[in-house]
Order: structure tokens, then sequence, then C-alpha cells
């Protein structure tokens, strides 16, 4: 980002409320605070701006153990071949032969391609718990992905997951952010993720969002 965006940015951000809303505290308004984190563990964040059809949410430091890149057409063919490989994983099939929790939410980072009919790349990750974050046992054809404190946009959906959906949602998203302070930070706008938080047997209060990584360095977030 150039400085003058970086400035820009930082002198709009001031402008917000002071007061971050850790995402345990959150309730109500345009999204909803996915319940099943209210059972099993899911990364935390700050809620930094609550838009009409979006937030802002700064991510503390993660860590996702993750697939190396699938090419597919179909995100959703995508995901569930990667997840097949993540459950293995957790359910002792890794280096360790050690059983991890269940967390919220499995990731798919999307690299979309260029056409329709052209395969895009998946990645697809497993929030490591805290307490195996240390050292996440190693497991063939899986890598570790370490996070530091994130910015991001989201946009949430219900229900289940499709292809078509999906392009739709990440659509609005980056409509949302262009008409926004926050469109200088979004300078990848083609690259997403898709975060769903529940299990393929969950029917009821199903949420998935759309996360686009922002371009914010933390001493502009300190100004909040």
């Amino acid at each position: 980002m150039s400085a003058f965006h970086l400035f820009k940015l930082s002198l709009l951000l001031s402008l917000l409320p002071n007061s971050i809303i850790p995402n345990s505290q959150k309730s109500g308004g345009a999204n909803v605070f996915p319940p099943t984190c209210s059972r099993i563990e899911c990364p935390t964040y700050g809620l930094i701006q609550l838009g009409k059809d979006y937030e802002i949410r700064r991510y503390n430091s993660t860590v996702w153990i993750s697939t190396t890149p699938i090419q597919d057409i179909s995100l959703v063919d995508a995901t569930r071949n990667g997840f097949l490989q993540l459950f293995d994983y957790i359910q002792g099939k890794n280096e360790y032969e050690e059983q991890i929790e269940m967390t919220a939410p499995v990731i798919t980072q999307v690299s979309p391609s260029d056409g329709p009919f052209c395969e895009s790349s998946f990645v697809v990750s497993f929030y490591v718990p805290k307490i195996n974050q240390a050292n996440p046992p190693p497991a063939e054809g899986l890598h570790v992905q370490k996070w530091g404190p994130k910015y991001v946009a989201v946009r949430q959906f219900s229900g289940f997951v499709s292809d078509y959906e999906v392009g739709e949602e990440a659509a609005a998203l980056g409509a949302s952010l262009a008409g926004s302070i926050w469109s200088a930070a979004n300078d990848n706008n083609t690259a997403y993720t898709v975060a769903q938080y529940n299990s393929p047997f969950e029917f009821k209060d199903r949420v998935n969002e759309i996360w686009m990584a922002l371009d914010v360095e933390e001493e502009v977030g300190a100004v909040l």
C-alpha cells in the first residue's frame, strides 16, 4: 500500500469508535457469532468495525495445518478432498500419532482462475488448537501456516456452501469494500477465503463466511 493510502487509512481509522469488541462478547448487528464457537475452540479476534453487510476483524496470531494447493474447478469438491486429509490428521494420522480436538472454522483459501471453466487453486486448512500450536504434529502432504495478527473483511451467509453462491458472496463483499474506507487496504481483491463453521451433519444455524485480507499495518490498527 502506498504511503499516502496508509496515511489516509490511518486518519480514517482514528475517527472510528475507540473500542475493540472481543468476538465472545459480540451480539446482534448484521452478523452473528457462530454458535459452533460456543462448543469448540475458534480463533479469537477483535471487532474493528461493523458495517451494514460486512465487518472488519483483527485476528490474533493463529496456527493452521494446511493441504498443498488443490487444483479444481469446484470449491466444494476441493474442500471435501482437503477436509478428508485434515480429518485423518486430527484422528491421529500424523508423525506423533496424536489425536487433536476438532476446531472451527475449516477454511479454504481461494486463488480464482481466469475463466469459469478453468481450475482454481484451493488450500484447505484446519485451525490448530492453542494447546498444540507450539509443536503441531507433522504429517505427509500437509504443512503448517503461522499467521501473525491479521485484519480481514468478513461477510456471512447461511446454509450449505455451493460453488455459485460462494462466487456471489465474494463479489458482494468486494463491492461493499469498494465503497468503504477499506478499499485502499484491499489490494488483492480477487483472492479470498471461505470459512465454514459447521459439520456436514448440522442442518440448523449454519454459518459460513467470506474473508478478504486487508493490508493494514499494526501501527495503523494501534490508533483504534
